[in-house]
């Protein structure tokens, strides 16, 4: 099983790393960013298809609400109902977990490219050598990497805590904009709980977890956000900043002025 990890997953990605870092100027921080892009390219089909998928549902919410009167003491009939509607609109509501499988094992394998590309004792760096491709030479010539980018060392956790923070904040915008708006007190507390768990859950494992591996989470977070932004707006994050989820105000129509009929 560990051979087959190495093979499918922690191998391709620490060499598609240190080639991109012998590209961009032996800079391991650009090579993490420029890697998120490319994951999230490779993944943008999916990704925008659990977008929609999230602004169908938004606009299923009245329909919902109706199904939630109708059949509020009979929760299997509403749950036969509610997975009915969801069939006609071509809505899965658990579309939004597939991203998050996918993302799963990539994080994991980043994480462990991180601390094998960054080693810096013998040991480690006759480890990494087993795992570079024979048939790239120049990747061996690489080693020892440079580890750091701005005030970072990638292999050891933010000591001025500014990648947690901006990984919270990050996500929790992303999770902003795709929240779904619901007049159910219920699904309202559960929405705004995941929506602050999340991103506190993300932002202690970058407290603790080499900076790189935070740098790819701010990185796939700006990224998701500007993608989020094209497919739906700001979504609910607008209700923050503005009447009726951001909306621009309307204006005065030309050649009209205020007193004259």
């Amino acid at each position: 099983m560990s051979q087959l990890w190495n093979t499918l997953i922690f191998e391709p990605m620490l060499n598609v790393l240190l080639f991109l870092y012998s590209l961009l100027g032996q800079n391991f921080g650009l090579s993490i960013i420029v890697f998120t892009v490319l994951v999230r390219v490779l993944t943008l089909p999916i990704n925008l298809k659990q977008m929609r998928s999230a602004k169908a549902s938004q606009a299923l919410q009245p329909q919902l609400q109706e199904l939630q009167k109708k059949y509020k003491n009979d929760r299997e009939k509403l749950a036969e109902e509610q997975m009915k509607l969801y069939r006609e609109a071509g809505v899965n509501p658990l579309g939004c977990l597939v991203p998050t499988l996918i993302q799963l094992p990539i994080w994991i394998g980043l994480y462990q490219s991180i601390l094998h590309a960054l080693g810096d004792n013998p040991l480690q760096l006759f480890n990494l050598a087993r795992h570079i491709y024979l048939q790239f030479p120049i990747l061996s010539s690489l080693i020892p990497l440079n580890s750091r980018f701005l005030w970072l060392n990638l292999g050891r956790p933010d000591p001025i805590y500014v990648l947690p923070f901006l990984t919270v904040a990050t996500m929790w915008v992303q999770q902003k904009m795709m929240a779904s708006p619901s007049t159910d007190p219920q699904q309202q507390a559960m929405g705004q709980t995941m929506e602050l768990m999340m991103p506190m859950m993300f932002g202690f494992i970058t407290l603790q977890a080499a900076s790189g591996l935070g740098l790819y989470f701010v990185a796939t977070n700006v990224f998701g956000i500007i993608l989020q932004y094209f497919v739906s707006g700001w979504g609910s994050l607008g209700t923050l900043f503005g009447r009726k989820g951001g909306e621009a105000r309307p204006t005065q129509p030309k050649g009209k002025k205020h007193g004259r009929k």
